[in-house]
């Protein structure tokens, strides 16, 4: 068996992964090889099987028996680690959820039920860095892949509203504090069924106007009950990098734009995070190539892969099946509100969710682990 060394695997999204491992019987294919930036010496998780102490993840030689590396780390270590590791000779194949090295020439952004034919190509000609994509646009690839592979697509625009899981455990943790300072601050008026909303409505927002450093420390302002139009770094241009990536890592992940020979597919819009916990939902604006009859785009979209679902453009199926709380801890793509538009027959709305943990990050890791296994 491969000798696989995980870092990481104790996070949020580790955790994720290592339960999608278990359950899917990977760990059953490899000798997994346990490493802490924090514990090292310390016995390794109950899965492990030969190697039962935990390896310093900062160890290049430890790090070097390994064939396959996967870290759900984060970006600070791999930029530590990756570049001593491979400097010191190593030639095994780095897995990543980060976002450090996605956009180097040499790295594939991994999602294989998108994007097999690009990794099969890399896998053909050397690669060995297999990098998880933006949870975000992952998802939406999941969900609407099927209209970019068929080149229908000439451009889209979307709105982005992503949950608190995507700045991480803290800011969930800061999020539901938020939402029960607010509660506390107006419990005795909500027993009251006599109570003024007006009053309850003042209150909150006083609350949320007040709330301390210590309570906004990780989003800087109020998002329980409310939401903050702006995701990750200013580019300084007007643009955020979370809105960066919805171009940069779309077309990336398809193979074709820079680098790749091809006419990218310009993608653009807004990132907004939202008071929902785990799922990234997205409104989606295509301009197609030709117009396309609905019905065709729903076979096309539904028969794209094995998790995505169409939702019919009712207001029921709608609000029963396209939200954070119906897809949270599935691995269920839904893709609804599929309709033309007033512009012209060409032009499709869509509306797409996915859980941000699944198919934004664990998933694509564990599964490009068995690409390998299996080459």
């Amino acid at each position: 068996m491969r000798l696989t060394g995980l870092v990481g695997w104790r996070g949020m999204v580790g955790s994720v992964l290592m339960e999608r491992m278990q359950a899917q019987g990977d760990l059953d294919l490899i000798e997994p090889l346990f490493f802490s930036t924090s514990n090292a010496g310390g016995p390794a998780p109950s899965m492990a099987k030969n190697e039962t102490r935990l390896r310093d993840a900062f160890d290049i030689e430890a790090l070097k028996r390994c064939e396959i590396v996967i870290s759900a780390q984060g970006g600070d270590y791999t930029s530590e680690v990756y570049g001593k590791l491979r400097a010191a000779g190593w030639r095994g194949h780095w897995i990543d959820a980060a976002s450090t090295l996605r956009m180097k020439e040499d790295a594939v952004i991994i999602l294989d039920p998108v994007n097999m034919p690009v990794i099969k190509n890399a896998l053909a000609h050397g690669g060995r860095n297999w990098i998880g994509g933006n949870c975000t646009v992952s998802s939406m690839l999941m969900g609407v892949g099927a209209l970019f592979k068929a080149g229908l697509v000439e451009w889209m625009s979307t709105q982005t509203y992503q949950a608190a899981s995507g700045g991480g455990a803290q800011h969930m943790r800061e999020l539901l504090t938020q939402f029960g300072a607010l509660h506390a601050e107006v419990k005795t008026l909500l027993d009251d069924p006599k109570s003024a909303i007006l009053e309850i409505d003042r209150l909150v927002a006083s609350r949320q106007r007040s709330f301390s450093e210590a309570e906004t420390v990780n989003f800087g302002v109020p998002l329980g009950g409310s939401l903050i139009p702006w995701c990750d770094r200013d580019l300084g241009n007007g643009m955020s990098r979370e809105e960066w990536k919805g171009s940069a890592e779309t077309n990336k992940i398809l193979g074709q734009g820079e680098g790749f020979g091809t006419p990218a597919v310009p993608v653009d819009g807004l990132c907004i995070r939202v008071g929902a916990m785990r799922c990234h939902s997205q409104a989606l604006m295509f301009k197609l190539k030709k117009d396309v009859p609905l019905a065709e785009i729903e076979a096309l979209i539904a028969a794209d892969n094995a998790w995505v679902k169409v939702v019919p453009n009712t207001r029921e199926a709608t609000i029963r099946d396209l939200t954070p709380a119906a897809v949270t801890g599935t691995m269920t793509i839904p893709v609804g509100r599929l309709r033309k538009m007033a512009m012209g027959p060409q032009y499709l709305s869509a509306f797409t969710i996915g859980d941000q943990l699944l198919w934004g990050a664990a998933e694509p890791l564990r599964r490009m682990l068995r690409i390998l296994l299996e080459a």
